[in-house]
């Protein structure tokens, strides 16, 4: 995390082994959150699709000249962890979906077309629906994994701004 973020963290008194000699530290557990109605101006913000192996440090170097801006990124999309909230690489899903399944081409569940309104979403059936298909393990965590890809980004005006409040947040 840059600079930035963290030395506004207010510090408190830490006892870390009991024994009344404390050392001072950054509160890192204070939670900051991107109000709702920021979140939802979509005149703001824009879409993007994050490239295999890209970071959030990448896009916020792409995106605002700036790599110590990627927790904004990471704020506007609520992702709290880095590693599994942000979308995988290929070798890292195969990984993962390796690690979680016995069988990653076992089935996951069965899903069917929504037949009206937007037809490509798919709805979750049992096993015996007519025209029902098997999604495996795999292919679950690969739907999962190519949603996390597309992220909002702010608008760069919107920047310096959305510092501020953080300041007022984390400062009050």
């Amino acid at each position: 995390m840059p600079e930035f973020f963290f030395k506004h963290f207010p510090t408190i008194d830490y006892d870390p082994t009991g024994d009344k000699n404390t050392k001072s530290i950054r509160d890192i557990l204070i939670r900051v959150k991107i109000k709702d109605a920021v979140r939802g101006t979509k005149a703001i913000f824009s879409k993007y699709d994050v490239k295999e192996g890209q970071r959030p440090e990448d896009v916020a170097y792409e995106e605002y000249g700036d790599t110590g801006l990627h927790w904004i990124i990471l704020m506007m999309n609520e992702m709290t962890d880095p590693y599994y909230d942000w979308p995988m690489g290929l070798r890292d899903l195969e990984s993962y979906v390796e690690s979680k399944y016995t069988d990653v081409n076992a089935t996951h569940h069965y899903e069917i077309a929504q037949s009206s309104g937007d037809t490509n979403t798919k709805i979750h059936v049992a096993a015996d629906t007519v025209g029902a298909t098997a999604i495996t393990n795999y292919e679950y965590e690969e739907a999962v994994n190519d949603k996390k890809k597309q992220i909002r980004l702010l608008d760069s005006g919107y920047i310096n701004q959305i510092k501020r409040e953080f300041i007022e947040e984390v400062d009050s």
